[in-house]
């Protein structure tokens, strides 16, 4: 199931939820963007030279460029230096989804919640945190809360077609 998942995000169907929330997605081929070992955070010689804002800009563009380890070690920056900003546990909790490393993202995911409460956009990376671990019914749960929350965001029901999509493909 998880190859046909990945099979998904190969051609592009997922490309609207990571536009819309800098946020969830799949490593490729098990690599990350900068070596063999998927579950390793980046380690940069001079992060703590960077502000709060300083790691945000280049969290992002790792992010935007699939360098998630490197995303991950300037987000976790941007969280010491401002931990009551959201963005940046939203893009920490995603890159490390983006790693395939479920145990930090929910930690993350925790912090999060209990720092914004349960928005949609929260629901919906989570619910996205469980498509891409292939647990396709907690996946759904989520992508509803969040729904049921914000009924006409686009990205949240993008998600859940793409979602019936893989389900259906499952059963195939």
């Amino acid at each position: 199931m998880n190859r046909r998942i990945g099979r998904l995000f190969r051609h592009g169907l997922l490309a609207a939820a990571i536009v819309a929330l800098p946020l969830s997605g799949c490593s490729s081929a098990g690599m990350s963007a900068f070596g063999s070992n998927k579950l390793a955070v980046a380690e940069i010689s001079n992060i703590e030279t960077y502000t709060a804002e300083g790691a945000l800009t280049e969290a992002r563009a790792h992010f935007r460029n699939d360098n998630f380890g490197y995303s991950a070690a300037f987000y976790k920056r941007a969280v010491e230096l401002a931990p009551n900003k959201a963005e940046g546990y939203v893009g920490l909790s995603a890159s490390y989804d983006r790693l395939g490393r479920f145990d930090l993202s929910d930690r993350v995911y925790a912090s999060l919640y209990q720092m914004t409460g349960g928005t949609a956009q929260y629901y919906n990376n989570v619910g996205y945190s469980y498509l891409l671990r292939g647990n396709l019914s907690e996946a759904l749960k989520s992508f509803r809360k969040a729904q049921k929350l914000e009924p006409d965001n686009l990205v949240v029901a993008n998600n859940i077609q793409i979602l019936q999509r893989a389900a259906a493909e499952s059963r195939a």
